[in-house]
């Protein structure tokens, strides 16, 4: 049975865990403004400092694998929030990430939310869960955590969904729930991506 996280909650991911499915879903409010919703899930890989050591170590629609072979982005779904599971899935094998990579930050943004003037106050249930994979054709998963994010954003266009970070040899979750405004391009500068 998954263990429900609340914002500000930390977890211990289960220690024989080797590959987990990040699964990512929301739905989109009544909108009338002419454009489709995208929103994207994209993983920031973190060294010590916060940020990624080179741009390569930043997951996206545009970079689906890291160099090394231990974050996998499943693919951009350019529509999403039709009810039927996860709109986007990264999927992370905590054997192969270095060691030098502390954090594992997941994101969602809206892409062209300033053209299309849209922003998070617009999504509803959305979530992310956690789900142990029997093996790398396991796209299901066993969920063990799901954090449904509150509906308290307002003009935010993107979000730090959560953490995925080492202490004491451990691997861990953390249900941030951060918002941010200036998209994509803020949340690389954030982290350290040239834009």
């Amino acid at each position: 049975m998954a263990v429900n996280l609340i914002k500000g909650q930390r977890v211990n991911l289960d220690k024989g865990m080797q590959m987990a499915l990040i699964g990512l879903g929301w739905n989109t409010n009544k909108y009338d403004g002419g454009y489709d919703f995208d929103l994207d899930a994209s993983a920031f890989m973190l060294g010590a400092n916060g940020k990624v050591r080179k741009d390569s170590d930043f997951i996206f629609y545009h970079n689906l694998d890291s160099e090394d072979g231990s974050v996998h982005h499943t693919g951009d779904n350019l529509t999403g929030g039709d009810d039927t599971g996860d709109d986007e899935v990264i999927v992370i094998d905590f054997a192969k990430v270095p060691a030098d990579i502390e954090k594992i930050a997941i994101t969602v943004t809206i892409y062209d939310a300033e053209i299309r003037r849209q922003n998070f106050g617009q999504v509803s249930n959305a979530y992310v869960r956690v789900a142990r994979m029997a093996d790398p054709q396991d796209m299901a998963g066993t969920e063990m955590i799901r954090f449904n994010l509150g509906e308290e954003f307002s003009v935010e266009t993107a979000l730090v969904v959560c953490e995925l970070y080492r202490s004491g040899g451990l691997w861990k979750f953390n249900a941030v729930g951060a918002g941010y405004q200036g998209g994509l391009a803020a949340l690389c500068r954030s982290f350290g991506v040239n834009v």
